[in-house]
């Protein structure tokens, strides 16, 4: 299994780079829709939809209402997107209870729209547009570091929780998870945004606000997390797929990531910070 895991990593690793960072906008939305459209393919067996033909016609769709969003006002779907997770917050929080709800196929189809369609909305919102905090006027500079955030807050999750994790976070949806590793992830997220403000030689004010901005991601990453395994709970999965070996799905990759995104994003549109980003 490890040596599995390794050769997808070291596969997977350059395709991703090199699509994120080296392709121009045209090619970045494509690669990052193909992504969006095999998440998506995915979350249809979340939604219940088991059959390959039903799980296409779905990924088929968001893949259609992707290209129907190219001149959509993108800060209206990060509006949106906020909304919903915290929405997010409160179904996680009462899960089992609320199931009832939101568990029948049509509810956790339209789940998957605004999981899924605000992350690809925000990526390319953040590739269009110019950085403008402390010496920095480069937009992949904004997508490397909420990535890097996602990272930060795991790793120091991941540490703290099995030095600390006694307490659990959601037992009901992710036994693992403990309070202590989402204070250990959220307090490395806060020293990596320091550091990161001093190396940019930003203001007092932009480091206060860059802290406080990649805290709320830190904290909305863990719900991404937390959503998708309540959704993999409740349809009765480990993983959301086996697109890659060793490693589970696309959502098992990305589910932090389609949270912090769109919320990342909205904040340094309004601190001002994103400019000549279109949409």
């Amino acid at each position: 299994m490890l040596r599995t895991r390794i050769i997808t990593a070291l596969i997977l690793a350059p395709i991703a780079i090199g699509g994120i960072f080296f392709l121009p906008p045209l090619g970045f939305a494509l690669f990052t829709g193909l992504i969006i459209t095999l998440g998506a393919w995915e979350w249809a067996n979340l939604s219940g939809i088991s059959g390959q033909v039903g799980r296409v016609i779905y990924a088929g769709v968001v893949a259609l209402i992707l290209y129907g969003l190219l001149n959509v006002p993108a800060v209206a779907v990060f509006w949106l997107a906020l909304i919903w997770w915290v929405a997010c917050f409160l179904l996680v929080r009462a899960y089992p209870r609320g199931s009832e709800t939101w568990g029948n196929l049509p509810a956790r189809a339209l789940m998957g729209l605004l999981v899924l369609v605000p992350a690809w909305v925000g990526l390319n919102y953040l590739r269009t547009g110019t950085l403008a905090f402390g010496e920095v006027s480069n937009s992949l500079w904004a997508i490397l570091y909420i990535f890097c955030v996602v990272w930060v807050a795991d790793i120091g999750a991941y540490f703290a929780g099995r030095a600390f994790g006694k307490a659990k976070l959601a037992p009901r949806v992710s036994p693992g998870k403990s309070w202590a590793g989402v204070w250990g992830g959220l307090a490395a997220v806060g020293l990596f945004a320091l550091l990161v403000s001093l190396a940019a030689a930003a203001s007092a004010s932009e480091t206060v606000l860059l802290i406080l901005a990649s805290l709320f991601t830190g904290f909305v990453s863990v719900l991404g997390d937390l959503f998708e395994s309540m959704l993999k709970r409740f349809r009765g999965v480990k993983d959301s797929s086996q697109l890659l070996p060793g490693h589970g799905g696309i959502l098992d990759r990305i589910d932090s990531l389609t949270a912090a995104i769109p919320v990342f994003a909205l904040i340094i549109t309004l601190a001002g910070w994103l400019t000549g980003g279109h949409w």
